[in-house]
């Protein structure tokens, strides 16, 4: 079997889930999730991740990995999918990696992720400075140590200058030594052909399903589903405790928020989330075919573009 990734994606509720397993199903594919909340055991029905049933037509890979208090990071996410791919194709069946997380996504195409180590001991010092001193103690040590400047570093963004400052004081290398290392390396599937497509539906059609998606939500449980991840450590990770759908509902269980507004206020955000996706997909992925869902066969999900002369039938 050639060594090709077909990599679906698209935003929320334009329909991933359908289409991948009909496309894995008519192509003897198994499935590869690339949703970073999917692999957080529990967190089912915020999530929308695909149900028993729909795991039983084709076999999923990175689903509920994690417990939910357990951080994900996107270095053990391209390990894992490293070693679920290989097995996928030793085992002579396609590979589909379906899923609308951008960095995560974006490990197929390009690195992510240097190899600095930081040590736990390195992590809790600058933790422990942050909450003492604040984000300018730790902006003031990243300018000593870097004495050529920060480059686009933003300096506002606490988790970034915290990140930054771990990385150099780990490695002992200045930010721009660490970005021209970071340059040199590899892409983590170089040794793949990878095919890349999205889905599309119209503004009006996508904000219809995820009104629809929200109240089926909230009718198959929630609620109750937050309060079981609430006692499980939800909040201990700040990734899932902050995923829409998630965050609103703890905040009506905590009384920040009237149980009226829980729903719109999930719409409202979803929706908010679509319009990032769209421009991160246009600005950080390689060019890729968009399919309009409406009247798409599984033929055309990942057939090649037809150049100038194919369309006008070999006219120049």
């Amino acid at each position: 079997m050639e060594r090709i990734l077909f990599v679906l994606t698209g935003p929320t509720a334009v329909g991933k889930t359908e289409w991948a397993l009909r496309w894995a199903e008519a192509h003897d594919a198994e499935i590869v999730s690339c949703d970073s909340l999917l692999f957080y055991r529990g967190m089912d029905i915020g999530t929308a991740k695909p149900t028993p049933a729909e795991r039983a037509r084709v076999p999923h890979h990175l689903i509920d990995f994690r417990e939910v208090a357990e951080p994900a990071d996107v270095t053990d996410y391209v390990t894992r999918a490293r070693a679920a791919v290989e097995d996928i194709h030793v085992r002579d069946r396609r590979v589909l990696v379906a899923g609308g997380s951008g960095f995560y996504l974006k490990s197929f195409f390009a690195p992510v992720a240097d190899a600095i180590d930081v040590a736990p001991a390195v992590r809790a010092a600058v933790a422990e400075r942050w909450q003492r001193q604040g984000l300018p103690a730790l902006v003031d040590e990243l300018r000593r140590l870097n004495l050529a400047g920060l480059g686009a570093l933003d300096v506002h963004n606490p988790r970034r200058v915290v990140r930054a400052l771990e990385r150099c004081v780990a490695s002992g290398r200045t930010l721009a030594e660490l970005a021209e290392a970071f340059a040199r390396q590899r892409a983590p599937f170089d040794d793949w052909e990878v095919r890349l497509t999205r889905l599309d539906r119209s503004k009006a059609e996508i904000e219809i399903r995820i009104e629809g998606r929200v109240r089926a939500m909230l009718a198959a449980g929630l609620v109750d589903e937050v309060r079981r991840l609430l006692a499980a450590g939800l909040k201990q990770n700040a990734s899932a405790a902050r995923a829409i759908g998630y965050r609103e509902t703890v905040a009506m269980i905590e009384g920040r928020l009237p149980a009226a507004e829980l729903a719109p206020l999930i719409s409202r955000h979803t929706r908010a989330l679509v319009k990032k996706q769209l421009t991160w997909f246009r600005t950080q992925l390689p060019p890729h075919p968009v399919r309009a869902v409406e009247g798409l066969t599984l033929e055309a999900l990942f057939a090649p573009i037809p150049g100038p002369a194919e369309r006008t039938g070999g006219r120049t």
